[in-house]
Order: structure tokens, then sequence, then C-alpha cells
């Protein structure tokens, strides 16, 4: 094991203390377009009030310490812009290449380790939408304290609808939608059809696959080595050889280019034995595409809606 991703102790410390957050801000464009284009994406823009989703993802977690900031070369001076409207001071890396989310998060947690601890790792996507704060607080309580013993913990959403458009996390020991603290994934599934959607529904046993991540950065950096090593082998290089350039990490292009692109779903969660889901019980949107935000947005008494998304 290399001494770079060593797990260190964190004492006596609070949990929430350990925690850095790591906010994914690198999509492109294309699903709200044309008011998201590639320069301008759905996180960037300011669709209700005067803060953009990227800036209330930064607002949520204002509590912990500074967050990393993943991005790619066409948004980083509008994310950097945005960032300091907001007085957050963030670490901004710069992806030379789309290589999706679980190589993103690698050189966060590359980046989180190069100072001498070993942190929690929040990770969040900039674009969605959490309505309850305050249980969104629980929810995080109780991954850290499994993040904390090694666990790679996804938050799980409680289906209200028979959504075909989520991903969704079955859980073992058919725990249903009561669990609390924590259970084992026993399985992820791919956006269902009706049917199959109605099935999961009614069950109690499934969740809406959140695209939210907790785990100790040593802990996602270990099962990354074992499960993938040539994604792990390549996003090292990348980082090592990382540069410092008006106030952001350049990840090496001549590396981050042969790394191979996945998922963390893929990648990570749906292979290792160590996956646990904490159920979010709130209010929850990926603003993936104009119907989302029809549903999200306030709306008056004839439903219709002309002031942007209510969350």
């Amino acid at each position: 094991m290399d001494r770079e991703i060593e797990q260190s102790e964190t004492g006596d410390q609070p949990l929430i203390k350990n925690v850095v957050p790591v906010i994914l801000s690198g999509g492109n464009g294309t699903r709200l377009w044309p008011k998201s284009r590639k320069k301008m994406p759905k996180q960037l823009l300011k669709l209700n009030g005067e803060d953009s989703m990227l800036q209330r993802t930064v607002s949520r977690v204002a509590n912990l310490q500074s967050p990393i900031v993943v991005c790619n070369e066409e948004q980083r001076f509008m994310i950097a812009s945005q960032l300091q409207e907001v007085n957050c001071s963030a670490t901004i890396i710069v992806e030379p290449i789309a290589r999706n989310t679980a190589p993103a998060i690698a050189v966060a947690a590359f980046k989180a380790l190069s100072q001498g601890t070993d942190p929690i790792l929040l990770v969040q996507p900039a674009d969605h939408l959490i309505g309850d704060q305050e249980a969104f607080q629980v929810a995080l309580e109780a991954a850290l304290e499994l993040a904390d013993s090694g666990k790679l913990v996804t938050f799980g959403v409680p289906p209200s609808v028979a959504d075909t458009g989520f991903g969704y996390i079955k859980v073992a020991g058919g725990s249903g939608g009561s669990i609390s603290e924590g259970e084992r994934i026993e399985q992820f599934v791919e956006k269902p059809d009706l049917t199959t959607a109605e099935q999961y529904l009614s069950s109690g046993d499934y969740f809406w696959n959140s695209g939210m991540f907790v785990f100790k950065a040593s802990a996602y950096l270990k099962e990354l080595e074992e499960l993938q090593s040539e994604m792990f082998f390549h996003c090292q290089r990348a980082y090592r050889r990382s540069v410092l350039e008006v106030g952001v990490i350049r990840l090496s292009e001549q590396a981050f280019d042969l790394c191979p692109s996945d998922s963390i779903d893929y990648a990570i969660m749906e292979k290792t034995d160590n996956a646990w889901l904490v159920p979010l019980y709130s209010s929850w949107k990926d603003l993936g595409n104009w119907s989302a935000m029809w549903e999200a947005a306030e709306k008056d008494v004839d439903k219709m809606s002309v002031g942007g998304c209510a969350c």
C-alpha cells in the first residue's frame, strides 16, 4: 500500500470536524438546453433567486471544512467567481478531460490526503437540491459513523412515486424504508421500466440512488486500487504531476488522458462488499431535465410556474 493512502487516526476529534466536502461540477450543460450550455451548465444558473445550485450546495456544507471542487477548464472562472460571491474559499481541481465521477473523486481524495490527515469525504454533485437541511444533517451524522469504520456510504432517498428516471438501490435484510442508521447494500439497479418501478415502490426495500457519498479518503482509494488498478494508477500520476496555476490545481493532461472513464457506481459501489446506504428523509431532486425542474418549481393555483425551482 502506498504511504500516500495510509489511514491516520482522528483521535477524539468530532467526526463532523474531519469532513471535507467534495463537489463535482463537471457537467457539460446539455440536459437543460438551451438555458444550460457547456460554458454555463445548470449548476451555475441562478434559476430561482440570487443563488445558483452550486452556491446552494456550498451553503449546505458551510459548517464543514473548505470544499474541494472538481470542474473542467471551460467553467473554472465562473465557478471561482460564484464561490467568491458566497465567501467560499475552496480548492479547485481542473480536469483537462472528462473522465466521469470515479476518477474525479479519486483526485479529490489524493488532494485531501496530501494535508497529512485522512478526512472523511462528503461527495455531492453540484446540481442536486435538498429541501430539508435538518434531515440532511441527521443522515450525514449516521453516514459519518459508518464511514469512520471504513465503510463506503451512499444516501438513498425513499421513493415517493414509481419514477423511471432514477437508478434504484436495494438494501439487505428487507429493512424497507424504516431504517435510520444505515443498512448494507444488496443491489444497484439501473433505471427500470414503469412496471418494475411500481414493484420497487410497493416492496419498500428500494431507494432512489442519490449520487451522494460519504467515506474516508483512504477507504475510497483502497477500494479503487483493488478494483480498478489502472484507474488508480493514472489518477495518482495525474495528481502527482499536477501544477498549481492561477489559484487552481491543474491535473496532468498526459496522465489523466490515459485514465479509464467510469462512474463511481459502476467502478466501485457495485463491485465492493463494503457498500452501505443511509436513508435521506427529505425532498430531493436531481435536476436532470426540464420535467424535474417543473416538479421542483413553486406553482400558483393554476399549477403555473414562472419563478424557477422552490428548493
